[in-house]
C-alpha cells in the first residue's frame, strides 16, 4: 500500500510539475511554415498590448477560476470545505445563480482602446468546462435556459465581446482550455478525480478518448465558425499533450481545420512545445534579457486572474515600466483584468487604463511597430528601435522622480556619432555626447519644471 501511494504522488508532483516548468522555463520556439501566419505574427509583435479576461460562473464566489474543483494539494486549488463532493455540487451549481445584468462590453473595449490595447483574448471556456459561448455540445453553458442570464439579448457574452472589440478596431482571441473538467469523457464519473488529468488509462478506453478529441474538436470549430474574425487561439492546460498520459488531442489536424475557417489564424497552444505555439507565454513574469522570437507576458493588472473583491491594482508607473521592460525585450504585454459577478470591473481597472492611456498618447512610439535594441535594458533606461533607424531611449523614473534628471546616461550604448535627439512630446534639440562606449544627455531645466508624461521619459534619436 505504501508503494502504491509513494507511486501515485511521484506521479501527481511529476505531471504537475512538467506543466508548471513548461510555463516558467523559457522553452525551444518552433518556428511557423505558413505565409498567412507569419504575415499575422509581424502585425501581432507591432501590436505589444492586448487585454486579457478570465471571467465565468466562479466569479460569483470572488475565487480562483476553476481550480478548486481540482483535487491536488497546492495552495491555488484549496477550498473552504471538507466535503469535496459537496463542495463541486455547489460550484456546479453556479450557473443557476450566475446573472451579470451590468454585463457592458462596449465600455470594456472603450477603455482597452482608449489605454492603448491592440486585442483582446477572453476565456470562452475555462478548466471547469463552463462555457461562456453558445456551445452546442454541452449544456453547461451561460446561454443554458437554467442560467438566469440567458434571457437576456447579450447572453452569449463571447460573440458580443468579440463584435464590441471589434468595432473599436481590436483584434479578437479566444482563450480555450483543452482539459474540460466536466465532460465526462474527460473526468469520467466512473473513477475518481485525483488530479487535474484526464481520470482513465486513455490505452484502455481510446473510444472514450476520441469522444473527448470530437468534443474538443467540436467547439473549436463552433469558435471559428460563429463568431466572425478570430485572429487568435489561446489554449491552455499544456498537460492535455501527447507526451502526458497519451493526452493528444491532435492538435496539427485541430489547427488546419481551424485555418480552414480563419486563414492565417494564430495558434498558441501553451506551454507544449513544438509547432502549434506560434508564440511563447511566460506566465506572470517578465523574463530577465530579450527573447529572440514571438512571446507575450500575460500578467494579473490587480486581484487575481478572476474577480476578487477589493483587488489592489499595479499602480500607472508599475504598469507603464512593465509595458516598456516587455516591450525592450522584444515581447507583448498581455494584461488581464477579471470581470465581477455583475458584469463590471472595479473602477481601479479604469483608473489604471486611463493612466497608461494618458502615458501613450504622448509616447506610443516608442512601443508600437518597434523591436529590440541591444543591449535592450541597462539600469533605468531600455532601448526599442524602429524600421526607419530611429531609436528610443526610455527612462524609467523612480518612485519619487516626477521629471526626468538632467543627466541620462549609458555605459554600454551610444547613438551614432552626430545624430539627432528630441524628446518625445516636445519641439527641440537636446544636447548630448559620447562617453567611452555610452553617452550622456542633457534634460533642459524646463523640461524637468514641465514634462510632457508622468513616470518614463522617451526621446528619439533620429537616424541620419
Amino acid at each position: 500500500m505504501r508503494v502504491k501511494t509513494f507511486t501515485f504522488i511521484i506521479t501527481l508532483l511529476l505531471s504537475s510539475t512538467f506543466y508548471l516548468f513548461a510555463q516558467h522555463a523559457e522553452q525551444k520556439y518552433y518556428s511557423e511554415t505558413d505565409p498567412l501566419v507569419l504575415e499575422k505574427l509581424e502585425q501581432w509583435q507591432d501590436m505589444k498590448f492586448g487585454l486579457l479576461m478570465h471571467w465565468g460562473a466562479y466569479s460569483q464566489w470572488g475565487i480562483v477560476e476553476s481550480w478548486s474543483i481540482c483535487a491536488e494539494d497546492v495552495g491555488w486549488c484549496r477550498r473552504k470545505s471538507d466535503n469535496y463532493t459537496e463542495y463541486k455540487k455547489e460550484y456546479e451549481n453556479l450557473k443557476n445563480t450566475f446573472n451579470p445584468i451590468d454585463f457592458n462590453p462596449e465600455k470594456w473595449a472603450k477603455a482597452a482602446r482608449d489605454a492603448g490595447m491592440k486585442y483582446v483574448v477572453f476565456t470562452t471556456k475555462h478548466h471547469d468546462g463552463f462555457c461562456m459561448f453558445d456551445s452546442k455540445y454541452t449544456n453547461y453553458k451561460i446561454t443554458d435556459p437554467d442560467c438566469p442570464f440567458s434571457v437576456n439579448d447579450k447572453s452569449n457574452v463571447t460573440l458580443e465581446i468579440f463584435n464590441a472589440f471589434r468595432d473599436e478596431g481590436m483584434w479578437a482571441g479566444a482563450y480555450f482550455s483543452k482539459p474540460d473538467w466536466h465532460c465526462e469523457d474527460y473526468w469520467w464519473p466512473n473513477f475518481a478525480t485525483p488530479d487535474r488529468n484526464v481520470n482513465y488509462d486513455i490505452k484502455k478506453y481510446p473510444e472514450r478518448w476520441e469522444n473527448y478529441v470530437q468534443f474538443t474538436h467540436n467547439q473549436i470549430m463552433e469558435l471559428v465558425s460563429d463568431y466572425g474574425k478570430v485572429d487568435i487561439l489561446w489554449f491552455d492546460g499544456g498537460w492535455v499533450a501527447a507526451n502526458n498520459k497519451d493526452q493528444d488531442v491532435r492538435m496539427g489536424e485541430l489547427k488546419l481545420k481551424a485555418r480552414e475557417k480563419q486563414p492565417g489564424l494564430i495558434v498558441v497552444d501553451r506551454a507544449v512545445p513544438g509547432p502549434n505555439q506560434n508564440y511563447l507565454t511566460p506566465e506572470n513574469r517578465v523574463p530577465e534579457k530579450m527573447l529572440p522570437y514571438p512571446w507575450e507576458s500575460c500578467i494579473i493588472a490587480g486581484g487575481g486572474w478572476s474577480w476578487v473583491p477589493n483587488a489592489k491594482y499595479k499602480s500607472g508607473r508599475e504598469a507603464i515600466h512593465l509595458l516598456v521592460d516587455i516591450v525592450s525585450k522584444g515581447g507583448n504585454l498581455l494584461f488581464n483584468i477579471a470581470p465581477g459577478p455583475d458584469g463590471t470591473w472595479h473602477d481601479e481597472a479604469y483608473e489604471l487604463l486611463a493612466k497608461i492611456g494618458d502615458w501613450m498618447e504622448v509616447n506610443n512610439e516608442c512601443i508600437y511597430g518597434t523591436r529590440p535594441v541591444s543591449p535592450y535594458k541597462e539600469g533605468s533606461v531600455c532601448l526599442t528601435g524602429k524600421e526607419d533607424g530611429s531609436t528610443f531611449i526610455i527612462y524609467l523614473g523612480g518612485e519619487n522622480e516626477s521629471a526626468p534628471p538632467p543627466l541620462i546616461s549609458m555605459t554600454s550604448w551610444s547613438p551614432p556619432e552626430g545624430a539627432a535627439i528630441t524628446m518625445v512630446g516636445l519641439d527641440g534639440l537636446l544636447k548630448w555626447e559620447k562617453n567611452g562606449d555610452g553617452f550622456v544627455l542633457h534634460v533642459p531645466e524646463k523640461v524637468q519644471i514641465t514634462p510632457p508624461c508622468k513616470h518614463a521619459w522617451v526621446f528619439r534619436v533620429h537616424p541620419k
